[in-house]
């Protein structure tokens, strides 16, 4: 594992107690950030906080990052323990159903876009004025190959997702000279627990357009999203970086 730097910062983490949220925290810890995860389960967070030796290092609190009131609470309660936060990583998302687009109710719909793309920018809001104030900040959000392709049977994924690719170009513009860098990830199919809400068929699908012919891995999502949340991500902003097995075409 090669050393990126992150001592003396503290960073955020949706969805961080689990899957490739999971594995960004303990690169972040790894790295010498301390590291305060969001997650919506009691269990992931008490789990993840038992089996680390990072001591105050790693904290967690159960948030709705929906919610904007929580997110607002959350925010405060970490600046209140931290006095600064330099990075923030949107993680937290769901698949949704799959199925075809006529079949999807409303409610499905909206519980997807609702987490995966609205949460989002919720918590980009929370924390872009204070990491402007302070003159320094990194946000990385993470997308999916699905927001630049469209998965069939994944309507309301991939929208959100491709709202999260023009969310971030968006907000990393209005930033630009603040100090606040923001990318986002585009990973092609990455063996997690979210995998337990996608059929076989739709998994063998993803797996046939890559031509490393392999899943993807949480510890390498963690590698490119500790670099794009280092200071040594400096000239980059607003882009959208491919962690596909050489799917993504452009």
């Amino acid at each position: 594992m090669n050393n990126i730097d992150l001592n003396g910062r503290t960073a955020i983490v949706t969805g961080g107690a689990d899957g490739i949220g999971g594995s960004i925290t303990e690169r972040f810890l790894a790295s010498g950030a301390s590291v305060i995860m969001w997650d919506i389960s009691q269990d992931n967070l008490d789990a993840k906080l038992a089996a680390s030796a990072a001591g105050d290092r790693l904290q967690g609190a159960k948030v709705d990052v929906t919610d904007p009131d929580q997110v607002a609470a959350a925010r405060a309660s970490a600046l209140a323990a931290h006095g600064k936060i330099d990075i923030l990583v949107c993680n937290a998302g769901i698949t949704g159903p799959a199925k075809k687009s006529w079949e999807y109710s409303y409610a499905e719909w909206r519980a997807v876009v609702n987490l995966d793309l609205d949460a989002v920018f919720v918590c980009c809001q929370s924390l872009l004025t204070h990491m402007m104030d302070q003159g320094y900040g990194r946000i990385v959000n993470i997308a999916s190959i699905a927001g630049k392709e469209g998965n069939p049977n994944a309507c309301a994924y991939s929208a959100a997702k491709a709202g999260v690719i023009g969310l971030t170009k968006s907000l990393a513009k209005e930033t630009a000279e603040t100090g606040v860098i923001i990318n986002c990830v585009t990973p092609a199919a990455i063996r997690t627990a979210i995998f337990d809400q996608i059929t076989q068929e739709h998994v063998d699908y993803m797996l046939s357009r890559i031509p490393m012919g392999r899943l993807g891995r949480v510890d390498e999502a963690a590698a490119l999203v500790a670099w794009l949340s280092s200071e040594d991500c400096s000239f980059s902003t607003g882009g959208v970086f491919d962690l596909s097995g050489g799917r993504a075409t452009y």
